[in-house]
């Protein structure tokens, strides 16, 4: 006579069911005989490996164990009666782990009582079984032993899966280390800690899952820690961070990661021996060699990319105060030189975000207009600081300047939007203008910009040929050559921005840098 359960986990007399935990081995018990059961529980209740205890499922059909196996995740081990509800019940429910659900992980072990119905070499052929065994051959100790070397197996081939997840999340990681745009390091930190964070769910075992991983990045400079950015809630408090930043100004050059007390773990981002930052995260658990490699790898990509942003942010910045030393150098007679680049370069940077270009289009271009002039260099100064009015010869040379501009910055690609300003932004809209006659849309919209924000700029400022007007006629001279001299479209823009310019200043007299307002606008 069978008996009928209504629970999956059968208690010990005086015991409570088994709970999910994540310090015990999963086994699930599979066979319709209540007495194949109650051995196997006593059998196995003190069964330790790897300093793990085993917690036990039962079910009494093929069915009920497919029903528990859906539910229960992170079974390791299950012991598989063949004849259960039909003579092949037990075999077919190691064909639907294995092909159905590609579970190639839980190891799987055929007991029977019955070795007719389901001969050994047949069932090692045809099915993915891990071991055959009789149940008259499986005394305790049998058992005792088969189940230690399944999770062996299992623990082993668990290894080689997380090894490979947290390789791939690691390889996966380090080509989008090294993408992020200029000015965008908080990007970078909010990813690389991210993705840190995800590597360790991944591979690490918690010493108590109820508690997020938490943690921050922060840079390294003089023993002072900087925090980058954050994640979940971090219980070091600011004391523990300064203290932290100076054990690390104090670390032995060579030693690997640090570990603190458990569950802490702090990774050195290092450059030459050098300490340039730190990702320190809490609520971990304990590490294997393994996931302590894999930790370490990623910390070197990090600092890799890290230290790149930082070569690249240098590089550009030197382009920067380059690409200004030279447009001084192109007007250094004028004695607005310095004022009227920067000028051109905020109007140009504002008049391009309110037509719709993206921050990093828009800074290149008021990058690329503080060179507008760089072509007159090559021309002579009796022309240049002429105040009275040109002859016909000497406007030809003057026209010059575009086309010695577009050939001293055709030497670096890097300067190739400075190049199409510098030799259209003397092009007309509708065509009449030089050194190439382009209309309209032909014309760079750089160079459409910045034709506009220099002639106004131009009209404003004192020069050897004439006085600076009023801002107000500069503004009807600039409404005046719309359609014409200028892009209609740009006109009205410049116009906008002007107007908004003037409400921000009779507002706050204490006006923010150009580069943050413009940004922020976009924002």
């Amino acid at each position: 006579m069978k008996i009928i359960r209504k629970s999956n986990v059968q208690p010990v007399a005086g015991e409570s069911p088994p709970m999910r935990d994540h310090t015990s081995w999963t086994i699930l018990v599979v066979d319709d005989d209540p007495d194949v059961l109650a051995i196997t529980r006593i059998s196995l209740k003190d069964f330790r490996f790897s300093g793990r205890g085993a917690r036990l499922l039962f079910a009494q059909s093929a069915k009920e164990a497919l029903e528990i196996y859906r539910n229960e995740p992170g079974i390791a081990l299950a012991l598989i009666d063949v004849v259960m509800e039909t003579d092949d019940a037990g075999l077919k429910l190691v064909q639907t782990i294995r092909e159905e659900f590609q579970d190639h992980t839980i190891r799987l072990i055929i007991r029977t009582g019955q070795p007719g119905h389901a001969p050994e070499r047949y069932v090692i052929d045809n099915y993915d079984i891990d071991d055959y065994k009789e149940k008259t051959e499986l005394t305790s100790i049998k058992l005792y032993t088969t189940v230690r070397s399944a999770l062996k197996s299992y623990r082993d081939l668990q290894l080689i899966e997380t090894s490979r997840k947290g390789l791939e999340m690691v390889l996966n990681a380090a080509p989008g280390m090294y993408l992020h745009p200029l000015g965008e390091t908080s990007n970078f930190f909010r990813e690389a800690l991210s993705q840190v964070v995800r590597l360790c769910e991944v591979t690490c075992h918690h010493e108590n899952p109820v508690s997020p991983i938490s943690g921050f990045i922060a840079t390294h400079d003089h023993c002072v820690l900087t925090l980058q950015c954050r994640h979940g809630q971090v219980s070091m408090d600011d004391l523990a961070v300064k203290s932290l930043g100076e054990r690390l100004g104090n670390r032995v050059a060579g030693e690997g990661m640090m570990l603190d007390v458990a569950g802490q773990i702090i990774l050195p981002l290092m450059i030459q021996h050098k300490i340039i930052g730190v990702i320190y995260l809490e609520h971990v658990g304990t590490l294997s060699e393994n996931e302590r490699s894999l930790l370490e790898v990623f910390s070197i990509q990090c600092a890799n990319a890290l230290e790149n942003m930082r070569l690249y942010d240098a590089l550009e910045g030197a382009n920067r105060n380059a690409m200004r030393m030279l447009a001084v150098a192109a007007e250094f007679k004028d004695s607005e030189t310095g004022d009227h680049v920067k000028r051109l370069a905020r109007q140009t940077v504002e008049t391009a975000l309110e037509l719709g270009c993206s921050n990093e289009d828009a800074m290149e271009m008021g990058q690329a207009s503080m060179m507008h002039d760089i072509g007159k260099i090559g021309i002579p100064d009796a022309i240049l600081l002429k105040p009275g009015r040109l002859t016909d010869d000497e406007f030809e040379v003057i026209k010059s300047h575009p086309g010695i501009g577009a050939a001293i910055l055709a030497e670096d690609e890097r300067f190739k939007v400075a190049l199409q300003v510098a030799l259209s932004h003397h092009e007309r809209w509708d065509g009449t203008g030089y050194p190439m006659g382009l209309k309209g849309e032909e014309i760079p919209l750089s160079a459409r910009i910045v034709a506009v924000v220099d002639v106004f700029d131009a009209l404003v400022s004192v020069r050897p040929y004439k006085k600076a007007w009023s801002v107000a006629q500069a503004l009807e001279e600039i409404q005046r050559g719309s359609g014409s001299h200028f892009d209609p479209t740009v006109v009205e823009a410049f116009l906008k921005t002007h107007h908004n310019r003037g409400e921000k200043k009779s507002g706050n007299p204490f006006n923010e840098m150009w580069s943050r307002r413009a940004m922020d606008r976009k924002k």
